[in-house]
């Protein structure tokens, strides 16, 4: 597919960038590289396995070269000896061939759903402390991973299935306690762009009950709970792809959350809706709970709530017992 960040760079940038890559893929020990800022070299090679996550073998490097030079010779720091590294890569691409297999016959935006739903399902957020799990190498052979190695593998897939994909990146922010970049991705579908994070979706779901609050969001909404990009990324301006708004779980009625609360009680079923009749301040976020707390008790039943306030999604299950916490206020997982 496209390598957007490499489309991002000027033609000096470019030729390091084909340096660093045909140096990597060949596995060479060192190679020589067209002579940047050191800065401006580190922030090539990030974006180069931003646009290619199948060198997920090459985490680092260090460079040396002569004062007249007009190229450095770049020492990259592998993960694994070569014939490791070509062994993970029969594996990865055995892995990804067989995952996309079942999907090749779906619409785009059903190949999107099937990418999302393998990671909420088949992938566990880790904090590992090990190099892999930021690369494809942890969801695709280890079924654990980080926001950059989800982002990774939902790009590879996208890739492998026909859809435009990048990876987006923020910057951390101290003042708000976000210690660490986050990485997540933004597709083209219908040719608009829309935001799309499966580390988060994949933090609120559990089991069967998989979570779509961050399936195609627009900039407006995504940005409710992320940080700024670090990088220039596409503008998404399109709403109308959010999971929610496509499956009919967007509501603007109460009557309407009532229907459907009565709906998934008589089908023993959680029941998960976005709220976009206005913002969801406390004064409507009381009432809705009120009516959920009251159409379950109607039925012998307990309405317990977890809620992502940003994106004023509310997943409700109907206990046979009173919960302990009838409202649980939901946080996300972030590197």
């Amino acid at each position: 597919m496209e390598p957007y960040y490499y489309m991002q760079l000027d033609k000096q940038q470019q030729a390091a960038y084909r340096d660093m890559k045909a140096g990597l893929q060949a596995l060479a020990p060192s190679f020589l590289v067209t002579r940047l800022e050191n800065r401006v070299l580190g922030d090539i090679f990030f974006q180069l396995r931003l646009d290619c996550p199948e060198i997920s073998y090459a985490v680092g490097f260090q460079y040396r070269f002569y004062p007249d030079s007009t190229k450095v010779e770049l020492v990259p720091e592998y993960l694994f000896e070569k014939a490791k590294i070509r062994e993970h890569q029969k594996a990865m691409e055995a892995r990804i061939a067989k995952l996309i297999r079942p999907a090749q016959a779906l619409t785009a935006w059903e190949k999107e759903l099937y990418i999302h739903d393998f990671i909420c399902q088949g992938v566990r957020y880790d904090k590992l402390k090990k190099p892999y799990s930021h690369e494809i190498i942890g969801p695709l052979g280890q079924g654990v991973g980080v926001c950059e190695g989800i982002a990774k593998t939902v790009k590879i897939l996208c890739d492998a299935l026909g859809i435009w994909c990048m990876i987006a990146i923020s910057e951390a922010n101290p003042e708000k306690n976000i210690k660490y970049r986050h990485a997540w991705n933004i597709i083209r579908a219908e040719g608009k762009y829309c935001h799309l994070d499966a580390t988060f979706d994949n933090s609120l779901g559990t089991g069967d009950n998989i979570r779509y609050d961050y399936f195609n969001l627009s900039d407006s909404a995504f940005f409710r709970d992320h940080e700024p990009v670090l990088y220039k990324a596409p503008p998404c301006s399109e709403g109308n792809l959010f999971y929610y708004l496509v499956k009919k779980q967007s509501f603007t009625k109460t009557e309407d959350v009532e229907k459907r609360a009565l709906q998934a009680i008589k089908k023993k079923k959680n029941l998960t809706f976005h709220w976009r009749g206005g913002y969801l301040t406390r004064e409507k976020l009381t009432e809705l709970l009120q009516l959920l707390e009251g159409t379950a008790r109607d039925r012998g039943k307990y309405a317990q709530v977890s809620l992502n306030w940003p994106q004023a999604v509310l997943s409700v299950s109907f206990l046979d017992e009173l919960p302990e916490n009838e409202l649980v206020l939901e946080e996300v997982k972030d590197t």
